[in-house]
Order: C-alpha cells, then sequence, then structure tokens
C-alpha cells in the first residue's frame, strides 16, 4: 500500500509537467510510449515503427532547412545584384597626378596601408573605413535639438608613422574631414619597447597654437594633406563596397555548400 501511494504521489507531481510539453512534443511521446509499450508484444514491430517515426521526423527537419536555405540564397543573390549595381561600387578614379604615395590594398582587410621614402625618412599610413555622414543626417542633426556632440561631416582615420634608420619613430592619430586635416594625438614611440605606459606627451589641442601649425605643416609636406585625404575619402568608399560584395558573396558561398 505505501508503494502504490509514493507511485500515486509521483504521478501526481508530473502532471503539471506533462501539461505544459506542446502539441509536437506529445506526438512525439506518444509514439515512443505506443512503440515501448508494443515491444511486450513482438520486439520487431517496434523496432520498425520506432523508427519509421524518427526518420519521418527528420526528414521534416531536414525539409524546413532546405526551405530556409534557399530562402536565405535567394535574399543574398538579391543583395549581392544591389550592390554590383551601386553607384559606390568600383567608382574609383586614378591617383591624381603627383600622388605621393604606394597603395597597398589587400582584400579581405578594412584598411589600406600607404608608404612612400621621404628625404631619408619612412612615411607608412594607416588608413581606416571612412564614417560617413549624408546630408539627411546633417539635416535632421540641426532639428532634432539635440545637445549631444555628433560629427557633422563625413571622417577618416589615418595613423601616419615617420621613422628613420635608427632611433624612435614619430605616430600621428588624425582624422581627414573634407578639405581639412585634424591632428588628434601625437606619440614618439621606441622600436625597441612597447610599453603601453609609457608618456605620451600632453592632449595635442592644449599644445601651443604655433606648435599645432608647425606639426601640421610638418605632416603636409610629407604628403599628409586635403588632396591626398580627399582622393583616400573616394577610394575607402569604393573600397567598402567591394569588401561589403566580397563579404555576401563569402556567406551565398557557405550556404550553398
Amino acid at each position: 500500500m505505501a508503494f502504490s501511494s509514493i507511485l500515486r504521489k509521483s504521478a501526481n507531481s508530473l502532471a503539471p509537467l506533462a501539461i505544459r510539453l506542446t502539441r509536437v512534443q506529445r506526438i512525439y511521446n506518444s509514439c515512443i510510449f505506443t512503440a515501448l509499450n508494443y515491444s511486450f508484444q513482438s520486439q520487431q514491430p517496434t523496432v520498425n515503427r520506432f523508427y519509421q517515426n524518427t526518420v519521418h521526423f527528420s526528414t521534416a527537419v531536414d525539409s524546413r532547412k532546405t526551405t530556409s536555405d534557399e530562402f536565405l540564397i535567394r535574399v543574398l543573390e538579391s543583395e549581392i545584384q544591389c550592390a554590383e549595381e551601386s553607384d559606390d561600387y568600383d567608382r574609383v578614379e586614378e591617383a591624381p597626378s603627383g600622388f605621393p604615395f604606394e597603395i597597398e590594398d589587400t582584400p579581405g582587410l578594412q584598411t589600406v596601408t600607404l608608404t612612400r621614402e621621404y628625404d631619408g625618412e619612412l612615411i607608412k599610413v594607416n588608413v581606416h573605413m571612412p564614417d560617413l555622414v549624408t546630408s539627411d543626417e546633417q539635416e535632421g542633426d540641426e532639428d532634432d535639438g539635440d545637445d549631444t556632440e555628433k560629427p557633422n561631416k563625413s571622417s577618416m582615420l589615418l595613423v601616419v608613422t615617420v621613422s628613420k634608420k635608427a632611433g624612435p619613430r614619430l605616430e600621428f592619430s588624425c582624422t581627414a574631414f573634407p578639405d581639412e586635416i585634424a591632428i588628434d594625438s601625437l606619440a614618439v614611440r621606441n622600436p625597441d619597447s612597447e610599453d603601453e605606459l609609457s608618456y605620451e606627451g600632453p592632449d595635442f589641442y592644449d599644445l601651443d597654437e604655433n606648435l599645432q601649425k608647425a606639426f601640421h605643416k610638418y605632416l603636409e609636406i610629407r604628403g599628409i594633406k586635403p588632396s591626398t585625404t580627399n582622393y583616400l575619402h573616394e577610394y575607402m568608399i569604393n573600397k567598402d563596397s567591394q569588401e561589403y560584395l566580397r563579404w555576401l558573396k563569402n556567406l551565398k558561398k557557405f550556404v550553398e555548400e
């Protein structure tokens, strides 16, 4: 009697859980229960019936997966076509006359590297993807009354390194706007030390105004000037479009395999 009471209590405690099961789970569990119950009568039919239901369930899952993949591929193909027809795709012109740098553009990377030699110095520039601001966004920022600082012009990050044969190197972090270049920071780097806690000087905007102008002139004669960065801006917009298209095609290839 005590054992029967324990069984009844256990059954009652499982009832709420059974109610929460979905319809698919109830059907699937019912199939298993039927198969196990039938095994008391005959082993062979039980195996066949359970196997048939499992195959049916697996086939349904495979069918949904195939349908989902086919839909994703169609959407990717549509997006690829739009990317190929975009005005920004493959629109960049050749470098202007007198462009002082050699461009190293590796497919798949989000930066390009510029290099040149100038009077015994090696100038290296890492150019990052532009942060674009459209005319609509500019108008929206003026109308929303938000006092938070927002960029109102497209910009591009440059990291300019000036090094000589031996000794430390200068590293400038710059933001290039249309027809304007701002120096954000300046540091002296020792090639023998990568200590992140080394002193990097004061904030550039805290320097004497004449010293700021002198550093701007220092970069200008080494090729970091608006005529250079304006071309790079167009170049990086085109690269961004090409990388996006390459990314879409890689996604499509993965899903198809």
